[in-house]
């Protein structure tokens, strides 16, 4: 099968010829009929991440954003068949640890790859299966994969957004947007923060009520003057010293900070936060990491009633072998939008 491969951290990835996957007994093999192209994709490309203990085996096929029918079943498999369609969740759990067991799958280790290919594989296939309805298409699904899912399980799940709050997203890259239509969704007042007035623009068109362009205003100062003493909810959906730093500065007594952006070398996973403040005003510090596989039918439902519209944020469609132009264009935070495989 064709497939892009990462051979070394930091090289170019290639296109090549690759063996498909072997169908293990409870698991499943895909048929990728749209793929993501995520910026976690482009952490581990850059090798980010290793002082967390996270370094993938080389040669490897990355991707884990991709949606697409079942060509083959393992001979365990129970609630599957072939021509089925489906979305690859981002967390495969085993299904029988502690982390699964107890409702949080998205602990698991298990975590699904080889989107940049023809064929991926779906690992615990009964226990992972995400069907997707016949009204949304494949380009719609994958756009879901990791950072609309990821934003889903951190507005609802760990952020408790409600109608009536405000809510401040900084950083307006895929995860971002995504945070900003789904608290729109809900009802919330969402105000959007970049440095880039593409990407505000976008983040209008998807529901923020306000945006704030931080190279040309202090955020902190005008997110406090918006929300007359700041927002209820913060998200940090970039990852860097000073988006967490001003998001828990942006919220008001009592708020919640979510933390989904993960940081890069420049962080190395530590961020100096404002302490005091956090003690003074009782502030809330949540993390937030991917989301259970059994999730995913309430958002595919908000989805297909129209309550949810991911395809918004797909931006461009293009043959796996632009592929690679578009991690590289992450180096710069060029991107606007999500870009989706649909060429293979």
């Amino acid at each position: 099968m064709k497939a892009m491969v990462m051979e070394a951290v930091g090289k170019p990835m290639v296109v090549k010829d690759w063996p498909e996957p072997k169908c293990p007994a409870d698991g499943a093999i895909v048929r990728v009929e749209g793929s993501g192209i995520c910026r976690s994709d482009w952490h581990l490309w850059q090798g980010d991440w290793g002082w967390i203990g996270f370094k993938p085996r080389l040669p490897t096929i990355l991707g884990h954003e991709f949606a697409g029918v079942i060509e083959e079943v393992g001979k365990d498999v129970k609630t599957l068949k072939p021509g089925a369609r489906v979305v690859v969740p981002l967390a495969q759990g085993c299904g029988v640890c502690a982390d699964c067991r107890t409702g949080h799958s998205n602990h698991c280790l298990g975590a699904g790859m080889g989107g940049y290919a023809r064929y991926g594989l779906l690992s615990h296939a009964d226990f992972n299966c995400a069907p997707l309805p016949d009204k949304i298409d494949f380009v719609e699904a994958s756009s879901m994969g990791c950072r609309y899912v990821t934003a889903f399980h951190g507005i609802l799940d760990q952020g408790r957004v409600q109608a009536d709050e405000t809510v401040v997203v900084y950083g307006c890259g895929g995860v971002g947007l995504s945070a900003i239509q789904i608290a729109s969704g809900l009802g919330a007042r969402v105000i959007a923060v970049d440095l880039d007035d593409r990407k505000l623009e976008l983040a209008k068109k998807v529901g923020a009520s306000d945006v704030i362009n931080g190279k040309k205003t202090d955020p902190v100062k005008a997110v406090m003057d918006l929300t007359h003493g700041g927002a209820d909810v913060s998200i940090d959906a970039l990852g860097i010293a000073a988006t967490c730093r001003n998001a828990i500065l942006s919220l008001r007594k009592r708020g919640r900070h979510v933390q989904i952006g993960l940081t890069t070398q420049g962080e190395k996973g530590e961020v100096a936060l404002p302490v005091d403040q956090i003690v003074f005003k009782e502030l809330q510090i949540t993390g937030s990491l991917a989301i259970q596989s059994f999730r995913y039918p309430a958002m595919l439902d908000m989805v297909e009633r129209g309550r949810l519209e991911p395809k918004k944020l797909v931006t461009e469609t293009i043959p796996l072998e632009k592929a690679f132009g578009v991690l590289e264009q992450m180096s710069k935070f060029e991107n606007v939008g999500i870009s989706v495989i649909n060429q293979f």
